[in-house]
């Protein structure tokens, strides 16, 4: 017999910085970034069932069902390391594009440790739970964290920082993903005092911290780099690429100036989502968890 349908959200991020610092001893790139929540998000059902295994599905499509999918391998690792002998049953309504920047997987991923804690009344501590999400994938602990907060290493150490001001966010996301190892590779083919020369001196590169990223991947898609610069001309206090893309973003202080934006032509093309950047307190608000905090 199945327990209750547990119902969480979980929430998509862009990155108002990200900074390849370097590469690691271990082949991957060290990082430096700042994430931001926003309101945009998939919808998870969760509930436990009395047979062992993990069962996700996307009845809707829009991400990988079964083994295929983040949380499957997250809750298969917590049901281990925490001792738990009842199986879990998942279903993901996804909201969120796959493949363009804004974590939906990895929130998923969150979301459904978060959910798995709260149907078994599990309590661990942060370390334990910041390692399992690591484990999954370098995005997921901070969605352990949410709100604003700066991530480090391969971005897998998170550190809470205050809250911005208010605003609204306006995601244009290109018909097209980006794979993230793609990115990389891309990325690596630039220097990194070449990558900030170009940061600094193209106009894409002049409003926000900057997303090393960019020249990379707006040099293989230009179309990417216009749409920051009109976003910026359109009034926007920061823009720039989410992630290694394809979303780019841009923030207002007011939502009028936004919903005008979209409307633009080049918008057209895209889809177009705005969404509100999410304070932690409403992110823990939101699934009723405790926000890991250093």
């Amino acid at each position: 017999m199945s327990s209750r349908w547990l119902a969480l959200p979980a929430f998509a991020k862009i990155n108002l910085s990200l900074e390849l610092v370097g590469r690691r001893p271990d082949g991957y790139w060290e990082l430096r970034t700042v994430y931001q929540s926003l309101t945009l998000h998939d919808r998870l059902r969760m509930r436990l069932r009395r047979r062992s295994g993990i069962e996700v599905r996307v009845p809707g499509g829009g991400a990988p069902a079964g083994r295929g999918n983040l949380v499957h391998r997250l809750l298969t690792r917590a049901v281990r390391a925490l001792g738990l002998r009842r199986g879990v049953e998942v279903e993901i309504e996804k909201l969120i594009p796959a493949g363009r920047g804004l974590g939906g997987g990895s929130s998923d991923a969150a979301a459904a440790l978060v959910g798995l804690l709260r149907l078994t009344r599990t309590r661990a501590p942060e370390e334990e739970l910041l390692r399992l999400a690591a484990g999954a994938g370098m995005d997921v602990p901070f969605f352990l964290v949410g709100g604003r907060a700066l991530g480090v290493g391969r971005g897998e150490d998170v550190y809470a920082l205050d809250d911005g001001a208010p605003a609204t966010c306006l995601l244009v996301c290109p018909p097209f993903p980006i794979a993230t190892r793609a990115a990389y590779a891309w990325a690596a083919g630039l220097t990194l005092g070449r990558r900030a020369a170009i940061i600094a001196d193209s106009p894409e590169g002049r409003a926000g911290a900057g997303n090393d990223f960019e020249p990379a991947v707006f040099s293989r898609f230009p179309e990417l780099g216009r749409m920051k610069s009109a976003l910026l001309g359109a009034g926007a206090s920061q823009a720039g690429l989410s992630g290694s893309g394809s979303t780019v973003y841009a923030l207002f202080s007011h939502r009028a100036a936004a919903e005008r934006a979209c409307v633009a032509g080049w918008a057209r093309a895209a889809s177009v989502f705005l969404a509100e950047t999410l304070p932690r307190a409403g992110y823990r608000r939101a699934l009723r968890w405790g926000v890991v905090q250093r």
